[in-house]
């Protein structure tokens, strides 16, 4: 073979070379792999291509928020915001599966229990304390207590408080561990698929920032609960278009900032406030940024305990 030959030969190994490793770096932007492996990629390639940690990240959270399970003809999503007052319980059942996340304060332990047993449920599956604030765990050694528990879940920080510790200690009774929650974790209650949104912030002087949060897709609709996440929580990430959200911090204006409702873009928007609390919640400010974004406010210290029910397409208030 003559030189102009095995130049050219030369020329369409590059140009062979050079598509596959565009189609690399395609498949990696698309999957949200690191962006420094894309770059270098693009750069070997010759391919005028720089990605950003943001980008890769909001590729591959919306391909995980727009997950849609398959629900049977019949199948519905139970989702009872429980009035506890100046608190948070939310019991969530489908088919025969159940999961509670928070309990209350204290004094809410006992009528937590009485409305899960009054569903008829024996077993939660799943138990989800947000973090650990009295006004969310303070009734949860009660539920511990009095059903068959399966898996767990709260932040990996820690407080002395003796809400805690009855907690704990009734974790313990039932020898159970607790399970760490982390983003993009996923499982199932049921068809409806769950899902770990933010990592905790640890913060010992803030115990809101360590709030787990999670997301619900059922058919074609979605569920979001915040727990007392603020602002530093919703600014981790991209969200995905959400059609029910449990308003974060009872409606506090530490939370739900303009940008993160703009992304959700809540149809419904739900807030566990006590009747005249000491704290203002919710805040007017938060009520008009909602109000602005056209979302129905269902409020428990208005309406007590809301029961929204999702059949796979539409979600419909029950109560």
């Amino acid at each position: 073979m003559g030189r102009r030959g095995k130049r050219s030969t030369k020329r369409q190994n590059r140009k062979i070379i050079g598509l596959i490793l565009a189609l690399v770096v395609i498949v990696l932007i698309a999957i949200g792999a690191n962006p420094n492996v894309i770059n270098t990629i693009s750069e070997i390639a010759g391919l005028n291509i720089t990605v950003n940690e943001k980008q890769t990240q909001n590729s591959t959270e919306n391909q995980i928020g727009n997950q849609n399970t398959q629900v049977p003809a019949g199948e519905n999503l139970v989702v009872d915001y429980i009035d506890v007052g100046q608190a948070d319980s939310i019991l969530i059942t489908t088919q025969d599966e159940a999961m509670l996340i928070d309990a209350g304060n204290n004094e809410d332990g006992e009528d937590v229990v009485e409305f899960i047993k009054s569903k008829g449920i024996t077993k939660l599956n799943y138990v989800i304390g947000t973090h650990p604030h009295e006004d969310h765990i303070g009734g949860m050694d009660d539920v511990i207590k009095n059903f068959d528990i399966g898996t767990i879940y709260m932040p990996t920080i820690t407080t002395n408080t003796k809400t805690y510790e009855d907690v704990i200690t009734e974790i313990e009774n039932k020898n159970l561990q607790i399970s760490e929650s982390k983003k993009g974790d996923t499982f199932l209650l049921g068809n409806a698929n769950c899902e770990f949104m933010t990592d905790s912030i640890l913060d010992k002087n803030n115990l809101n920032l360590s709030s787990i949060i999670t997301r619900i897709t059922f058919g074609n609709t979605s569920f979001l609960f915040m727990g007392d996440a603020e602002t530093e929580n919703e600014e981790t990430r991209a969200w995905p278009k959400t059609d029910v959200l449990k308003v974060g911090h009872h409606g506090s204006d530490t939370s739900s900032s303009e940008e993160f409702l703009k992304q959700i873009s809540p149809k419904i928007a739900v807030i566990s406030v006590g009747k005249d609390n000491d704290y203002g919640h919710p805040s007017d400010e938060t009520i008009k940024k909602l109000q602005n974004l056209g979302a129905t406010i269902y409020r428990t210290d208005e309406l007590g305990t809301i029961e929204l029910v999702s059949n796979g397409n539409n979600i419909t208030k029950k109560n």
